[in-house]
């Protein structure tokens, strides 16, 4: 099973400029009439992003499991992306990157106010955003 997550976007060009060229995503298909974007995103999933007024949620709408979080976290800001800085409880970032148990984890905004995650699984403990090898589509 693949799960698509579904984001909302205001400004569809703005959108395709952020996840194609600034987190180089491949745009796999557009419907014009519908403001409606969909991305790969790795393996079998799908990013559909679509045209709606202006929306707030203060939740993680979309996380990007990483090989190498620093490298991509770098690159990012090389683009110009601003990484959220916050704590949460005695963890701390260092480097715009927070480590919990055995994940690093770094949040930043799309060019719509979405908040997205890279993630990076350490290794050596259950990981949050792990999932069974039976269970991978």
């Amino acid at each position: 099973m693949a799960v698509w997550p579904t984001l909302p976007i205001v400004d569809v060009e703005r959108a395709k400029k952020f996840y194609g060229e600034t987190l180089g995503l491949p745009l796999i298909k557009e419907d014009k009439e519908m403001g409606v974007l969909f991305y790969r995103a790795g393996r079998n999933t799908v990013l559909d992003l679509y045209k709606r007024g202006e929306t707030k949620a203060d939740n993680t709408a979309a996380t990007f499991e990483v090989a190498n979080i620093v490298e991509e976290v770098n690159v990012l800001k090389g683009k110009g992306v601003t990484f959220e800085e916050f704590s949460m409880g005695e963890n701390k970032m260092e480097n715009s990157i927070m480590i919990v148990g055995s994940e690093k984890a770094a949040w930043f905004k799309d060019s719509e106010g979405n908040t997205l995650c890279l993630h990076e699984d350490l290794g050596g403990g259950p990981s949050l955003c792990a999932v069974p090898e039976e269970s991978t589509p």
